[in-house]
């Protein structure tokens, strides 16, 4: 089942003439109810999030937020496309209301948002040319290879994960989106692409090009979780989200809502935002 959500030119037009006119005060629950739907980042990476040509939104993350929040009464979501590292900001900022885009819990977005309690959680994969002539398995590989360039999205995981393993900051490429860094590495401007397992291999499997592979897990990295982030003075809203997604966990409703997209319930449910956060410590 993969609901969709339709983004129109008319609820866009909606959400920026409210937007316009509303702070980066906290976001109350009544308001949204009133205000008829909910402003939600998210990227354009599947499974995670998808925006399709006609402006549909999918993607397991767009699917569960869309379910919660008219489970408590607001209508719709109204999603806008931004990178990983300009979401934070912009959800400071009153831009938007939640973030529900795969963005994984790490130190300083636990210290710097409210997450609602796990949803999507995976691990760290590679796109190389078929054989991996490099031999890349880990980030280390790629910083002990002088000759190596990886791509990666800006602000997210994988690039701080490719610096903090002591790649060299001219030797990780930003890429705005996955069919970006798919074609770099086809073109041999970089030697390896990193995004979760489950983006690889959706890229790969739409590229159908037989000259790449998919290296996965990647050596070393951790298994992340992702929850739907809130700003810090919107606790209340983020619990009450949280209070309706246990009710989805243990109906057995989020598994239909995500594991068609290839993701497991059984791994969110087996962790909390807490111990996501401290291991990211």
């Amino acid at each position: 089942m993969k609901t969709r959500i339709l983004a129109t030119a008319a609820s866009i037009a909606a959400f920026i003439a409210v937007a316009g006119g509303m702070s980066a005060s906290a976001a109350d629950l009544e308001e949204l109810k009133e205000q008829g739907f909910a402003r939600i980042a998210i990227a354009n990476e599947p499974p995670y999030t998808a925006v399709g040509a006609d402006g549909k939104v999918s993607g397991a993350a767009p699917d569960v937020a869309r379910v919660i929040f008219e489970r408590l009464g607001v209508k719709e979501v109204v999603a806008s496309i931004s990178e990983y590292g300009a979401m934070i900001p912009g959800l400071q900022a009153g831009r938007h209301d939640a973030i529900t885009a795969g963005l994984f819990m790490k130190p300083e977005r636990c210290n710097a948002v409210a997450y609602s309690e796990p949803i999507l959680c995976d691990a760290e994969a590679f796109a190389v040319k078929k054989g991996n002539p490099l031999k890349l398995t880990s980030y280390k590989d790629i910083a002990d290879n002088t000759n190596a360039k990886i791509g990666a999205p800006g602000g997210g995981t994988e690039e701080k994960l490719a610096l903090q393993a002591g790649v060299p900051r001219d030797r990780v490429i930003v890429v705005p989106d996955g069919q970006s860094g798919l074609k770099m590495l086809q073109d041999g401007r970089i030697d390896v692409y990193s995004l979760p397992v489950l983006s690889i291999h959706d890229l790969l499997d739409k590229a159908k090009d037989p000259n790449l592979e998919v290296v996965a897990p990647v050596v070393g990295a951790p298994v992340y979780c992702d929850g739907a982030a809130f700003r810090k003075q919107d606790v209340a809203l983020r619990d009450a989200f949280d209070v309706e997604l246990k009710k989805l966990k243990d109906s057995g409703e989020f598994a239909k809502l995500i594991e068609p997209y290839g993701f497991s319930a059984k791994a969110a449910m087996s962790t909390t935002r807490d111990k996501q956060c401290a291991a990211a410590q």
